[in-house]
């Protein structure tokens, strides 16, 4: 019988610790418990674990690298795509399966130079997208067409937005089809109802926030864009009116995105332009903007060998053009990086007209230019017409209005519609029954070896001893502060607070709160509660909280993902935990403090306040010899709850990639036992459970 993650409730210490262990600001520049200067050997504290991963992200550049340049043979090259395709698959969780799509025409257009069909299709079951479908004018241009899908951006307005729908116009006069489909949580897909009716939540924070979802599930939201551009793929070859071997694809921005996955992965496209996108994880993008959101961070890509160029060699030799801004924010002289890989890389096949560049001096979008490159592109490839075609300044572009294929403008107000958060839920719930029999069925050791190996968490034995410096000390009534520095890693360091009472001790306890060792050190506070009962006290900074917490990333939402979402997908992209990170820096100061204070090997209590409980319960399950009683401060109750609850304030740092597969943080609790004590535990949205 596995216990209840919520049901343990102590009194006595911890009841001190609820009232306690309220949250509190940030370590102030003149906080007296202080242990680093304002600049260390790694640089600022904030930025440590910025500089930290950054350092692994060279080292994989350089193997990336040197893996290019030993590619140089058709064979080489063959083996390099299809491993690299079938990794890409694996990451995002794989595809689901084929279902019927139940297309629908629910409406038509007549416009000058072209008519317009308004398509509704399932991708997944009852999981709707919405669509334009422009085809030329039949009298100048007879049936069958060739088609491109045109993947939308990050615009609200997604296929309705101007320059989306103009270009879907530009192709059809010019003889091409072209399909031009909403994302998820853009246009009439919007994924999230608010309580008060209303689809608030849109386009890279809905995407997110679907994201952070997946992440646990071992998926990744681009396995929804992904699927629905393969889905679209298949509605087009379905037509009698659409030339099933001549399919390109060309999006700009996120729809950059979507089109540079899909080229890589589906053959069945035949000519691709990718816009304002490509450029380079390893170059500047992650330096200067960060990661950009979900759907553009494959787990451990960056480990395995996976940037931008790659999903332009992945379908090498089929043609692909580039299409890039000068003043873009994605990178032009990345851009160009990029392409001259992939170029040289096709030229070793034979192919190097197959693939180019389009340059505007623009900012980023789909500009004129870009559209008329792209579509001057397509006629090359897929209708062997070379033509320097152009954009006419009265061309006929559809309205939102005009483009709406839902009596409401939301799919998910038509009967049975099911959005992204209900398939996640779907496999949560699945995993769940899975994990059951697997805990059934699976000795305790094997199971411990497979959390830690999906968390990251490396053997203690593997983890050097730190390198501890005594950084200061304070005197209080009854008792002693030392600061210490335990660096325990290269470019990593703890700040810590060792508290001494006078006298002999009667025990020991590690203390770890998400607002670092300073929110509960005051004189009068927790910690000192545990001091004056005659208990040795190392408070610790966990990497990434306290004096070395990242802030000032907010592209990734704090108030639901936390103050680094930009570092976490640093460490996401590296196939790395924070979650095992943060285990380890636990298992390496308990080990420290059990053989370095009296009793002498007698192990530490264990407090984590707030969601470095997450850590703290993997890092006390999967080695329980290191640490004695667990008691945890407003703990979240489960992962599960997050995928359940749809929005949710489980912090990225809390999260761990296809955990869900393995084990949720109730089943780390069961392997705890009664060892384990939880106070105020919360749901996924930080309220108190139950309510």
């Amino acid at each position: 019988m596995r216990a209840s993650y919520a049901g343990f409730v102590t009194l006595g210490v911890v009841a001190i610790l609820a009232a306690a262990a309220l949250l509190q600001p940030a370590v102030a520049e003149d906080d007296p418990y202080r242990v680093l200067g304002e600049k260390e050997e790694f640089g600022v504290p904030g930025e440590m674990m910025t500089h930290y991963l950054f350092a692994q992200v060279a080292r994989a550049e350089q193997a990336w690298k040197d893996a290019y340049e030993a590619r140089k043979t058709p064979e080489a090259i063959q083996e390099y795509q299809q491993r690299l395709k079938a990794e890409f698959v694996n990451r995002i969780g794989g595809v689901p399966e084929r279902t019927p799509l139940n297309p629908q025409v629910v409406g038509t257009l007549q416009r000058r130079g072209y008519r317009v069909e308004k398509i509704i299709f399932e991708s997944q079951p009852r999981h709707l997208v919405t669509a334009a479908l422009f085809l030329p004018d039949a009298d100048r241009y007879p049936p069958p067409y060739p088609a491109v899908l045109v993947p939308c951006g990050h615009s609200n307005e997604a296929k309705a937005y101007p320059n989306y729908a103009g270009y879907g116009a530009l192709l059809a006069t010019n003889g091409l089809a072209a399909l031009v489909f909403d994302p998820i949580d853009q246009g009439e897909r919007h994924q999230w109802q608010d309580a008060d009716g209303k689809f608030t939540l849109w386009g890279t924070a809905a995407h997110n926030m679907v994201g952070k979802g997946c992440i646990l599930l071992g998926w990744n939201i681009a396995r929804y864009e992904i699927w629905d551009a393969m889905r679209a793929v298949d509605y087009l070859q379905s037509r009698p009116d659409i030339l099933p071997d001549k399919i390109g694809c060309s999006g700009i921005s996120g729809g950059g995105t979507q089109t540079a996955y899909l080229m890589a992965l589906d053959p069945r496209i035949l000519a691709a332009a990718p816009g304002c996108y490509i450029c380079g994880l390893f170059g500047r993008l992650l330096k200067t903007n960060g990661p950009q959101d979900a759907e553009q961070n494959i787990f451990g890509q960056l480990a395995w060998g996976m940037d931008h160029a790659d999903y332009c060699m992945m379908r090498a030799p089929q043609p692909t053009l580039l299409l890039t801004a000068t003043r873009d924010y994605f990178n032009i002289e990345d851009a160009w990086a990029s392409f001259r890989m992939a170029k040289r890389l096709y030229g070793r096949l034979g192919y190097p007209d197959r693939m180019e560049l389009a340059e505007t001096d623009q900012e980023h979008g789909f500009t004129k230019q870009l559209r008329e490159a792209s579509v001057r592109w397509m006629l090359r490839w897929l209708s062997g017409r070379d033509e320097a075609i152009f954009e006419p300044d009265d061309l006929d572009v559809p309205s939102k209005a005009d483009l709406q294929c839902t009596p409401q403008g939301e799919v998910m107000l038509l009967p049975g519609a099911r959005s992204a958060y209900d398939l996640n839920r779907d496999q949560a719930a699945a995993l769940a029954a899975r994990r059951r029999q697997l805990w059934d069925e699976t000795p305790r050791e094997a199971l411990i070896r497979q959390i830690a190996e999906i968390a990251g968490i490396r053997p203690l034995e593997e983890l050097s001893e730190p390198k501890v410096d005594l950084r200061g000390e304070l005197e209080r009534p009854g008792y002693r502060v030392r600061k210490l520095l335990f660096q325990v890693d290269e470019g990593v360091v703890l700040p810590a607070l060792l508290f001494v009472p006078e006298g002999a001790p009667t025990g020991k306890v590690l203390y770890v709160h998400e607002q670092g060792k300073a929110a509960d050190a005051a004189p009068d506070g927790a910690i000192e509660s545990l001091v004056r009962a005659g208990k040795i006290v190392l408070a610790a900074d966990l990497r990434g909280t306290g004096e070395t917490q990242r802030t000032g990333q907010r592209y990734f939402q704090p108030d639901f993902h936390g103050p680094d979402g930009q570092d976490f997908y640093v460490a996401y992209l590296l196939g790395r935990s924070y979650v095992g990170m943060r285990a380890e820096d636990l298992m390496i100061c308990a080990r420290w403090l059990r053989t370095n204070s009296s009793p002498q090997d007698a192990p530490p209590e264990l407090i984590a306040i707030g969601h470095v409980g997450i850590p703290a319960l993997h890092a006390a399950a999967v080695r329980r010899d290191l640490f004695g009683p667990v008691t945890l401060v407003r703990p979240f109750v489960s992962w599960t709850n997050a995928i359940e609850l749809g929005v949710n304030k489980v912090p990225l740092v809390g999260t761990v990639h296809g955990a869900l597969a393995v084990y949720d943080l109730p089943d780390l609790a069961a392997l705890l036992g009664d060892r384990l004590s939880t106070v105020d535990p919360r749901d996924a949205l930080g309220r108190p459970a139950g309510q």
